[in-house]
């Protein structure tokens, strides 16, 4: 029954995307029988409109343009012509390396200040008025401050993905902690079992899919923010690829890039997503 019904839920994924590539090739077909109408303006010639009668209406790339586009890009990912012409490869490496790096230090810390903080009640309610105040702060009001106490765009991104990070791990591991069923301390408490012995064999493991949860959705959103962080410091990452390509007015590579982000987010929370069901067990 499951089977058959993943079989069809395929068919019916398939289907909605040849729909959608199908509407966006006939939005952007070439007018070739339609002549250009009146003076255009100076935005238009900078993205080409009039130079060519075959071209498409909305100025948008096609389908077919942007998968050639893939084609060469992927064909050479590692490429490297000098600060401004890196391949899409080294872009999503630097991108990936400041991700995982802030993400692996807020996991470091939040972690186990989010199992403490469970643990006790009064450091609970002691520290939930300031992660409530912090926690809502967009992580991009962090970068001038960083910025300018760092004084390096790269560890300042760093910086950023750490601080959006923390939040859900912190606050998910705290949750979860001091949601582990009493009946299960009683026992502990029966068989003599020390705190820390209680805390590793027991709370842990109870508390480890809540705690996979928050890092799930951590990195998520670091996946997020660092796009627009290396949108703002420059330099190299699929950010800056992003805006260094829309300067340029290739559309084509804007739109890639975009889909790559896609594939590389879905493949972080695919991965943590499989290490929750590794964790779970049934009541």
């Amino acid at each position: 029954m499951l089977s058959n019904l993943n079989f069809r839920a395929t068919l019916l994924s398939i289907a909605i995307l040849v729909l959608f590539l199908g509407v966006w090739q006939l939005a952007t077909a070439p007018e070739a029988l339609v002549p250009q109408q009146g003076e255009l303006s100076e935005y238009e010639q900078l993205m080409g409109a009039g130079t060519d009668r075959r071209s498409s209406s909305s100025g948008i790339p096609a389908p077919t343009e942007v998968f050639a586009h893939a084609f060469n890009e992927l064909s050479n990912p590692f490429y490297d012509a000098g600060p401004n012409d890196k391949g899409i490869g080294i872009q999503l490496a630097y991108s990936i390396y400041r991700v995982l790096l802030g993400f692996f230090l807020a996991a470091l810390i939040a972690i186990p200040f989010g199992f403490v903080i469970g643990m006790s009640p009064l450091l609970n309610k002691a520290f939930d008025p300031f992660i409530q105040v912090l926690k809502p702060i967009s992580p991009l009001a962090w970068m001038p401050l960083a910025l300018f106490v760092i004084r390096d765009s790269n560890i300042s991104a760093i910086f950023v993905i750490f601080i959006c990070s923390i939040w859900p791990m912190l606050v998910n591991t705290a949750y979860g902690v001091a949601s582990v069923r009493n009946d299960w301390l009683n026992v502990a408490k029966t068989h003599q079992l020390s705190k820390v012995r209680t805390a590793f064999t027991v709370i842990l493991p109870a508390a480890a899919p809540t705690i996979l949860t928050g890092m799930r959705i951590s990195i998520g959103i670091a996946w997020l923010v660092i796009v627009a962080a290396e949108m703002l410091v420059g330099g190299t990452g699929i950010g800056y690829y992003i805006w260094n390509e829309w300067n340029n007015l290739d559309l084509a590579s804007v739109i890639f890039a975009i889909l790559m982000i896609g594939v590389i987010g879905f493949l972080l929370d695919a991965s943590l997503a499989q290490a929750t069901k590794l964790v779970r067990y049934a009541d």
